[in-house]
């Protein structure tokens, strides 16, 4: 009794000597050895620096993002405080609003930034241990 299997027919016999056919549907043989992340960079080798040297890129460009974005918040308050006197004049409880929004507005501001970089920087370290765990 013969069987069809994905167009190949298996338990049947060669038709020109009458003997069995064996026929082997996968490929035993052992492939190329896994890439052993984890050791490669504990043990420092070339594969374990270019490793590293991705997750320093990654928290570089984190870290310039950020940088950015605080640059672009508070580089223009001098300029804004420069050109517009009428801001710089106004003092609400008698302070200038100049030292309210530099003393007191910047520090909620540099917080929420330092906590959005944490959260980055953990984020790329957690996807840089997964990677180290798969491996």
């Amino acid at each position: 009794m013969s069987e069809r299997h994905g167009g190949v027919e298996r338990g049947a016999r060669d038709r020109q000597s009458g003997r069995r056919v064996r026929i082997v549907l996968a490929d035993h043989r052992p492939g190329p050895a896994p890439v052993r992340r984890g050791v490669e960079v504990a043990e420092q080798t070339a594969i374990g620096r270019e490793l590293v040297r991705g997750l320093m890129r990654a928290q570089l460009a984190a870290s310039l993002r950020i940088a950015a974005v605080a640059v672009l918040l508070f580089a223009p308050l001098p300029l804004l405080f420069a050109a517009l006197p009428v801001v710089s004049s106004l003092a609400p409880w008698g302070v200038p609003l100049p030292w309210w929004v530099l003393a007191v507005l910047s520090y909620p501001a540099l917080l929420g930034l330092a906590r959005l970089h944490r959260r980055q920087a953990e984020r790329i370290e957690r996807e840089f241990a997964d990677l180290l765990d798969r491996g």
